[in-house]
């Protein structure tokens, strides 16, 4: 009896698996929302350092993270010169503020906040132009110098702001 029961319960797994691997729901939820019809080129300008405290590498980090994030999102073609989408804008904030103050009033916690202006074109629909101010921040503790902490910040700081960027521009959201 336990035997003939072990035989049934392996035919009905048997019967079951195929069936079940057969049946997969998938989602790629990358927030393009893009009529590729009518666009296929975008034009990623520079955004250069406008900013009162410069960090160098953080427009090349910036630029190349939006860049890739684009690249890996959509379908799109990056182009150099005219193109069906533009996004340019500038690097207008990079600011350090005190955040958690001790009891003895000093700070425990600062704020690395980064702001990107962007004017995103699109050159077929007028209306879904955009010129808007993006911003993220991460703290940190203030026993940390910045030099020990910015370049993972800004890695961090410049992922939410692609992202943002994305969202509200070819993500359509």
């Amino acid at each position: 009896m336990k035997n003939k029961a072990k035989i049934i319960a392996i035919t009905v797994l048997a019967m079951l698996l195929p069936a079940l691997s057969g049946c997969r729901i998938s989602y790629k939820l990358n927030g393009a929302a893009l009529d590729y019809n009518l666009y296929r080129t975008i034009q990623i300008d520079n955004f250069p350092i406008r900013a009162a405290l410069v960090y160098p590498p953080l427009q090349q980090m910036f630029e190349n993270k939006l860049l890739d994030y684009v690249t890996r999102n959509t379908r799109l073609q990056t182009v150099d010169t005219r193109s069906d989408l533009q996004m340019e804008g500038e690097i207008t904030g990079y600011a350090l503020s005190p955040q958690a103050v001790t009891e003895n009033a000093l700070a425990s916690k600062t704020r690395l906040t980064i702001t990107v202006r962007v004017k995103y074109t699109d050159n077929k629909q007028e209306n879904k132009d955009i010129d808007q101010t993006f911003s993220a921040y991460r703290d940190f503790d203030s026993s940390q110098m910045l030099t020990e902490v910015q370049d993972q910040l800004c890695e961090e700081i410049c992922d939410e702001l692609v992202l943002q960027i994305f969202n509200a521009t070819l993500g359509n959201w």
